[in-house]
């Protein structure tokens, strides 16, 4: 047994029979959700190492939970759909997803690919979760941030603004790249919803607030 926990969602029951039968078949754990809202409550009552998502799921579709998982964790996600069109392969990306299978495919691939991205993520785990930049430290499975040793308290957005500007630290990005990737495709804010946001983390963050820097004309970046 690897111990590897995945959670699969489909809302087809002979979908999740099956690629539960070949993943334990080759010795990793399985739990199984019918629809988007079921996901998000296995999710916050248990510890998974990958998420397999079909896109077209009642109640909260694949874009919408792979969103919100994203928010507060870089856990691999893979999407599944019937629909081939390139649109929804940008969308799956755009919203965090790391890999995108169209049905009908082999399930011996994705297992193989399931086997990939784990290894990928375990690899790199200790780099991808904990940052230490600074006087700040940021612990992404504890969902923790400490400047100077002291904790600081963030929402969801804010801690995901962070993560992303510090997983691409030195690289500019403009408000509504911003916009897009942390409020999603979807979302009803303004470009000024990025600025509230980023000056609420400076203030938070006290001193190491001026890692984020402001690069006039174009967005913002993170920087020690």
């Amino acid at each position: 047994m690897n111990e590897y926990k995945i959670l699969i969602a489909d809302d087809e029951e002979q979908m999740l029979v099956l690629l539960s039968s070949y993943l334990e078949k080759d010795g990793y754990l399985t739990c199984t959700a019918n629809d988007g809202n079921e996901v998000l409550e296995l999710w916050k009552k248990g510890t998974f190492d990958l998420v397999i998502l079909d896109i077209m799921m009642p109640k909260l579709d694949g874009f919408t939970v792979c969103q919100k998982i994203r928010e507060i964790s870089n856990v691999p996600v893979i999407m599944l759909t019937a629909k081939g069109e390139e649109v929804n392969r940008i969308n799956g990306l755009k919203m965090g997803a790391d890999e995108y299978i169209v049905k009908p495919f082999s399930p011996k691939e994705l297992v193989a690919r399931v086997e990939a991205l784990l290894r990928r993520s375990n690899n790199f785990k200790e780099k991808q979760n904990l940052y230490k930049l600074g006087e700040l430290v940021v612990d992404l499975d504890g969902y923790k941030v400490e400047v100077a040793g002291k904790l600081v308290n963030l929402t969801r957005k804010e801690f995901s603004l962070l993560n992303f500007l510090i997983s691409n630290k030195g690289q500019v990005f403009s408000r509504e790249h911003l916009l897009d990737r942390i409020w999603g495709i979807e979302s009803t804010g303004t470009l000024r919803t990025v600025d509230t946001h980023v000056k609420t983390l400076r203030i938070k963050l006290s001193t190491a607030g001026t890692y984020i820097q402001t690069v006039w004309g174009v967005g913002y970046k993170f920087e020690v």
